[in-house]
């Protein structure tokens, strides 16, 4: 499994605090059956002003303490990005770096305000040659007001990342409520750990594929780990990549908020 969404980095935000949490975190990965994991640390302005060429010296650095472990783990860069005025001058000049030098990038929206222009923000950026993986829609406070603001962007271009974790609780009913409706619905492209330590957010995914297999086909759920993961790799263009079942479908299809409720009650 690859993991594109992981805060393993030591000292550089608020996930691992220290390279003994590095290695760690980098063992129950190993554990879990990730084989691949980007190193995507905030780029918040004020906050956190980590920058390219810091975050590839670091994954570097962080690659030989790994090898020097004997930890099974092949790390590239990215970052989790949050929406910024000059965001696609950064992406361009490498100030923010895209997931493995592609086309694919994390962009992190704020956790508890809808941020203004969101959509025009996505499309600047799609225009640009970049596609924005928006990350963990299903934890922000406000997406039961704007869930369809979500599947328009899919509509439109980007991506949608849900954290495995939110499938299994970890992130309380509200989350795992929304991630389920997204991945019933079809939207999801991919699932991340969104890691920041060992103990409360650890670095698994494999319970979010098992979970996922729930609500999609075993061969769906494997494309949100590996398949698709594996294209960003690779900035395999967008529309070669087997794309969410939703995306096949007619927008006005019967696919819809009562499949979901529907399933829901069969499960019960």
């Amino acid at each position: 499994m690859i993991d594109l969404h992981c805060h393993l980095l030591p000292g550089v935000d608020d996930g691992a605090p220290d390279l003994a949490t590095s290695l760690a975190m980098a063992r129950i990965a190993a554990a879990d059956g990730i084989k691949v994991i980007a190193c995507t640390p905030h780029i918040y302005p004020g906050m956190y002003d980590n920058n390219g060429p810091a975050i590839r010296q670091a994954v570097a650095e962080l690659q030989l303490r790994l090898e020097e472990a004997g930890i099974s783990l092949r790390l590239t860069l990215g970052a989790d990005t949050h929406i910024a005025p000059d965001l696609v001058a950064s992406l361009r000049a490498g100030r923010a770096p895209t997931l493995h030098d592609s086309r694919y990038f994390l962009l992190e929206p704020p956790h508890h305000v809808a941020p203004p222009r969101l959509a025009e923000t996505v499309f600047d950026l799609l225009a640009a040659g970049y596609t924005p993986v928006i990350t963990h829609p299903e934890r922000l406070s406000w997406i039961e007001d704007r869930y369809e603001t979500f599947v328009e962007l899919a509509r439109q271009g980007a991506w949608l990342q849900v954290t495995a974790g939110s499938l299994t609780g970890r992130f309380g009913k509200a989350a795992q409520y929304w991630g389920e409706r997204l991945l019933d619905e079809g939207w999801v492209h991919i699932l991340a750990t969104d890691s920041h330590g060992v103990d409360r957010r650890p670095p698994l995914l494999a319970e979010g594929r098992r979970a996922a297999e729930r609500w999609l086909d075993a061969d769906e759920a494997w494309r949100l780990v590996e398949t698709r993961p594996q294209g960003i790799l690779d900035n395999v263009e967008p529309e070669r990549l087997a794309p969410p079942p939703a995306l096949h479908v007619n927008a006005h299809s019967s696919r819809s908020s009562g499949s979901w409720l529907q399933r829901l009650f069969r499960r019960s």
